[in-house]
């Protein structure tokens, strides 16, 4: 049975949904993205992701396609007619469609919107227990990584030399430190400290990662929030990465260098216990 999928307005079978040829997200990769977890039928962290997708939005002088309360209404009903329980909802708002130019126009064209949704293991992922390899490769994305753009090759490309070097994930790295994974916020713990790098332009201003932070802090753990070096995460006691899609997920090997004996740490183990509760309750 076909997933039911929303374009523009109408919730369609999957295999009827289109969008122009025009599209400049299509063509120029002219448009933002966001993924909202689904746990119980509920959306985790909705307004972070919807607040985000404005400021997106905002950053790229793009025309919103609805109202945020209009936004949460497609994601219940999409929620609704598939029947869907756990794991995913995808949506991306381009510019919309206009003939081929650079020069994108500055006003008249509709924005296109499109959410779609994924099922998928989450809460009880089984790579949680034996967590994940990584590797670390060169950052060479464009300058403006705190926008979510749909601007994703290089992150892909990240992931597959990964895949073919055996491992599960890429750290990427700038002028000698860590920025953030593909597709995540990154982590390491030393001496009980959790260190990230810090906000800015560089990374991604994860929703995960700052519920995370604030409940490590509740939990009265210390958290430093600087660069770090591979060499320096090589050397840590534990590590782990943060998205929507794996909530907190422990790292136990960085470029063939296994930390805390190859096992997930104590740390990120219970940064997951608490986040998965405190979303199960928070969820709409």
């Amino acid at each position: 049975m076909s997933r039911i999928v929303y374009v523009n307005g109408e919730y369609l079978p999957e295999e009827e949904a289109k969008v122009s040829v025009f599209d400049r997200g299509f063509l120029f990769a002219d448009g933002v993205y966001e993924v909202t977890t689904v746990m119980g039928g509920k959306l985790v962290d909705f307004d972070g992701h919807a607040k985000r997708l404005w400021r997106s939005m905002g950053e790229l002088e793009m025309t919103p396609p609805c109202t945020e309360e209009e936004l949460l209404g497609i994601h219940r009903s999409l929620i609704e007619k598939n029947g869907f329980d756990e794991g995913l909802i995808y949506l991306q708002v381009t510019r919309g469609a206009a003939d081929r130019d650079f020069a994108y126009p500055a006003e008249g064209t509709a924005p296109t919107l499109v959410l779609f949704h994924q099922e998928k293991q989450v809460a009880d992922s089984p790579a949680a227990g034996k967590g994940m390899r990584i590797v670390s490769i060169p950052d060479e994305r464009w300058g403006r990584r705190d926008i979510k753009t749909v601007q994703l090759l290089y992150p892909s490309m990240g992931k597959m030399a990964a895949k073919k070097a055996g491992a599960d994930d890429a750290w990427m790295v700038e002028e000698g430190v860590v920025t953030e994974g593909t597709s995540n916020n990154a982590y390491i713990v030393k001496d009980g400290v959790i260190v990230t790098r810090q906000l800015g332009t560089e990374i991604l201003h994860g929703i995960t990662r700052a519920a995370v932070l604030r409940f490590a802090r509740e939990a009265q753990m210390k958290v430093e929030e600087r660069p770090f070096t591979i060499e320096e995460a090589q050397g840590a006691d534990e590590a782990f990465i943060t998205s929507a899609s794996a909530f907190v997920m422990p790292v136990v090997e960085i470029d063939g260098a296994k930390l805390g004996g190859g096992t997930p740490g104590p740390v990120a183990t219970r940064l997951r216990e608490i986040y998965i509760d405190e979303m199960r309750k928070a969820a709409v």
